[in-house]
């Protein structure tokens, strides 16, 4: 009989739900649903309600069962993945007491400073945890509820993740894996706990509230038998650990041993690789993550990626194709202009008060094409930037696979081949973070099982390239983009001070 297996991906602009063959690794059904932000909030406050997440992962499931015509008994395990750094905060009956502040909340942003220099500056947090505590992280988000809200905080019992609170809803058990947890800004990533020091600095009494950190190769539990019912899944079906959207990514993409690195181009963008050692920056740039597998994720994060490309289809009528049509039409370099793609502000390099900078510009390159390559040169060179820092850290990458929607255009595959100076390939399988969550869940039930079997056995097997999608670096492009990365680190640091006065008179 064959076994079938579920892997949601609970992100902050919707669902995404697969269900796999688990001898093929096939996509058997797929479902999806969409939603936003909660309106009407302050200025950089970013929330939403945990009930939408709950939702969308029952209608997206039941969805997938039906589609896939297969019978309860056979789907055996289900995987989550999630938006990293979110807050969940749940009162003594297990209620949530308020909308989640999700990663991309930069209202924080005061708690987050606050924090770092209570513990004795970046240098010192890094030390203690391997990390920095940037806006995102949730531990700026903890502060600021103590401080804001503070009859809320009173009445909290539980700490989650939003994948972790999904893996409650299904199963009734509150605890972590160490690869979501490595982004809250209170776990030490070197001992894979949490770090006592890192707590006390926001509550004493804090550590009551954080759950159990378990092995990412152990499930939460079964599913609960009137949740399975409602999403006609069998009561004994298992959910595995899960993690963040960024390490079921890697799964997703085969990055789960050395040599490998993952590039996502979403609207921000991610460069990640998988480590059998913990990588620390001293810097704070990289973020010294763990995996959802038993080892290290370093993970270089960028916030404008297709933000950058589609405003430039917007402003200038482009679908892709015509996009593509416009970047292959322009040399490489487009002709000296330069673009800083910061239109969200820019986390790496840190310059939160950053904007959209053209560089360069005269008649000759003033044109719709040479803005869309340049545009599209100018993120690369930005994770680029992150990869570079990432090989300081000793990290050798012989392949870069790509996800997310921009890795479906083939100019900026080029154009990434050139700039990482590596081998750039696609996926058969763009399912990314679902597809990751499901061949992890795959894994904690052949474990539970009793079948010796490694993650990596299971990536080699079912993670398959896209052998039409292959482009390798050119010779004579790698020596224009070495050029054009060093004017890009340099203009990026040059125009910092621009870029604070320019906010100051807004």
């Amino acid at each position: 009989m064959s076994e079938y297996f579920i892997g949601v991906d609970s992100g902050t602009q919707g669902t995404k739900t697969v269900l796999i063959n688990g001898k093929s690794g096939k996509v058997m059904a797929s479902a999806s649903t969409s939603y936003g932000f909660i309106k009407d909030l302050p200025e950089g406050a970013r929330e939403q309600e945990p009930k939408t997440w709950v939702s969308a992962l029952e209608r997206t499931i039941k969805q997938v069962v039906k589609q896939a015509g297969v019978r309860a008994i056979q789907i055996k395990a289900i995987g989550i993945s999630g938006q990293q750094h979110g807050l969940v905060t749940l009162d003594e009956f297990d209620k949530v007491i308020r909308p989640s502040k999700l990663w991309c909340d930069t209202s924080t942003a005061a708690q987050a400073d606050s924090l770092v220099k209570k513990l004795g500056g970046l240098k010192k947090v890094i030390s203690l945890s391997g990390n920095g505590i940037p806006a995102g992280f949730t531990a700026s988000k903890i502060l600021w509820m103590k401080q804001n809200e503070p009859k809320n905080y009173q009445r909290i019992k539980t700490i989650l993740l939003p994948h972790d609170y999904l893996n409650f809803h299904l199963t009734g058990r509150a605890v972590m894996e160490a690869g979501d947890a490595s982004g809250t800004g209170l776990f030490d990533t070197k001992t894979r706990n949490w770090h006592p020091r890192l707590i006390s600095a926001i509550d004493p009494q804090l550590e009551d509230k954080l759950p159990l950190i378990q092995d990412s190769s152990d499930p939460v539990g079964t599913v609960l038998p009137q949740v399975a019912k409602r999403l006609g899944l069998d009561p004994a079906t298992i959910v595995s650990a899960g993690g963040g959207d960024n390490m079921m990514g890697a799964i997703g993409t085969g990055n789960t041993k050395p040599g490998m690195v993952t590039t996502s181009l979403g609207t921000s963008g991610t460069v990640y690789a998988f480590s059998s050692r913990p990588v620390v920056d001293p810097d704070g740039e990289i973020a010294a993550f763990c995996d959802s597998t038993g080892g290290w994720l370093p993970l270089a994060c960028t916030m404008n990626v297709t933000v950058a490309t589609e405003l430039v289809k917007k402003a200038f009528s482009m679908d892709n194709s015509k996009l593509s049509k416009a970047v292959s039409s322009v040399p490489v370099g487009s002709d000296g202009l330069i673009h800083l793609p910061y239109f969200q502000g820019e986390r790496m390099p840190n310059l939160p008060t950053a904007s959209g900078v053209f560089f360069g510009m005269t008649t000759e390159n003033f044109s719709q094409s040479h803005i869309a390559r340049s545009v599209m040169e100018g993120v690369s060179l930005g994770l680029n930037y992150g990869l570079n820092r990432m090989k300081d850290l000793g990290i050798r990458p012989k392949q870069i696979r790509v996800t997310g929607g921009g890795s479906n255009n083939p100019e900026w595959r080029q154009i990434l081949a050139d700039v990482f100076e590596a081998e750039v390939v696609g996926l058969e399988n763009t399912e990314g973070a679902a597809f990751g969550a499901a061949l992890q869940s795959m894994w904690c039930f052949f474990l539970q099982r009793g079948d010796r079997v490694r993650m990596t056995h299971i990536t080699d097997d079912l993670v398959k390239i896209d052998k039409k999608s292959v482009a390798k670096p050119i010779k004579a492009n790698i020596k224009v983009y070495r050029q054009l990365q060093d004017i890009h680190n340099h203009l990026s640091a040059a125009c910092q001070p621009v870029f604070d006065l320019s906010k100051s008179l807004l």
